[in-house]
């Protein structure tokens, strides 16, 4: 029989997932890999075999649009028909995001907005209700907002740092909880475990965006977490080179269900992309290493400063939740994120973004190899209601910085000049 569903159209390298992990290496003709290898190993090589035709290390960029195929009764035989549904090059960065991540399978599409829209599109319909975090990228917030509702779905804007208060939201109609662990930009903590019991208790689908952490950092699936997002852009990236998504799933149902909706959505990302992710996120256990450490003397050097009303970082004494990130960050790696608050309010803010000097650099995007300052109420979050917006405490003056890889004393050195022109 001819008809076939999206399931049969999958990759059936599936017997490869993944190399480095099944050892599926004699087949290819590849050297035998040792046991265990560490997330470091894995974010170099994770699943990636030498081309079996040239030895190629690097996989190669397939950028065809369709796959001739030797028959009829053969059809999928190579496990490809058309870029849409799959692709090598993409397929095995897909491989590659989900052994990273500790998932069955993942998609990765063109955007991490394009993986939220995806997460929602296949576990929501008109009349389900979502209890989603009050504080996340201002594009979930709008996207619930402005397309969600208008199509008849119910979504409820709570307090994640207590998880009473996601155990009262939710209702009989309840299908999805949506996290976001730290916040952007406010860097709370959701409790994932708690959140999670809470989802398996009542039969709800548990999502968290983990953009901020990043995998080397914090797996929620580790913490009984369904669905992943991550937006590829930022760590995985880390060039401010690619845009890109993710949406990892824990099991195989979860995972046929999530490729049915980016197959017929089209949503997808383009072979170069994928090869270029492949490669730049190699580097990231180096890069969240630095940006951790560097983030960290920011935030102690800003604490201390006269200027600063008040500077947050998970990795600070001082951060509210310091107990729980200490439990869900690894290694006592707390990223590269932080804000802080200036003496002078709004105005004196904003005139520190506009004046600060390089390596500085005023622009949206986070995680990446340039330190970036952020004004989120205009740029990052502006699409969030205004009384949204305060109520979390993104003020007009809110400062977001995204620490790089730069020698940390020449970026303390840029904002003490700064703060002392206040």
């Amino acid at each position: 029989m001819l008809v076939r569903t999206i399931a049969s159209r999958l990759p059936k390298q599936a017997g490869y997932r993944l190399c480095s992990r099944t050892v599926s290496s004699k087949a290819s003709g590849e050297k035998e890999w040792i046991p265990d290898v560490s997330v470091d190993t894995q974010l170099v090589h994770g699943g990636v075999c030498p081309d079996p035709k040239s030895g190629a290390i690097l996989t190669p960029v397939y950028l065809s649009t369709t796959f001739v195929q030797e028959s009829v009764d053969k059809y999928l035989e190579k496990g490809y028909s058309y870029s849409r549904t799959a692709n090598p090059t993409v397929s095995m960065l897909e491989e590659k995001v989900a052994l990273i991540e500790g998932g069955y399978g993942s998609i990765v599409v063109s955007t991490g907005m394009a993986a939220t829209a995806s997460c929602i599109n296949a576990f929501m319909s008109a009349g389900d209700h979502c209890v989603m975090t009050n504080c996340s990228y201002g594009g979930t917030n709008r996207i619930a907002r402005e397309q969600f509702m208008a199509l008849g779905m119910e979504f409820d804007f709570v307090d994640f740092t207590d998880p009473e208060n996601v155990r009262k939201a939710i209702k009989p109609n309840t299908k999805l909880i949506f996290s976001e662990s730290p916040t952007n930009p406010t860097l709370t903590i959701a409790d994932l475990e708690a959140i999670s019991v809470i989802a398996k208790d009542n039969g709800v689908l548990h999502v968290c965006d983990s953009t901020f952490a990043t995998p080397y950092i914090c797996k929620p699936m580790d913490y009984g977490v369904d669905l992943t997002i991550q937006s590829l852009t930022k760590y995985y990236d880390g060039m401010n080179i690619g845009l890109g998504g993710a949406l990892i799933s824990s099991t195989l149902e979860l995972h046929e269900r999530v490729k049915l909706i980016q197959n017929m959505h089209g949503n997808i990302m383009s072979p170069m992309t994928a090869f270029m992710m492949l490669q730049s996120m190699k580097t990231m256990g180096l890069r969240v290493k630095q940006q951790s450490a560097s983030a960290m003397k920011i935030a102690t050097f800003l604490e201390s400063h006269p200027k600063v009303e008040r500077a947050v970082y998970p990795g600070l004494a001082s951060h509210p939740q310091k107990a729980l990130a200490d439990k869900q960050h690894r290694n006592n790696l707390h990223g590269g994120m932080l804000y802080f608050d200036v003496v002078g309010g709004d105005q004196a803010a904003i005139k520190l973004m506009d004046s600060i000097k390089r390596p500085w650099t005023l622009c949206e995007n986070l995680g990446a190899t340039e330190s970036i300052i952020t004004a989120c109420a205009v740029m990052t979050h502006a699409n969030m209601l205004r009384e949204d917006r305060m109520k979390v405490g993104i003020t007009d003056g809110f400062i977001r910085i995204s620490v790089g890889i730069e020698d940390p004393d020449d970026l303390i050195r840029s904002l003490d000049e700064a703060l002392n022109s206040l």
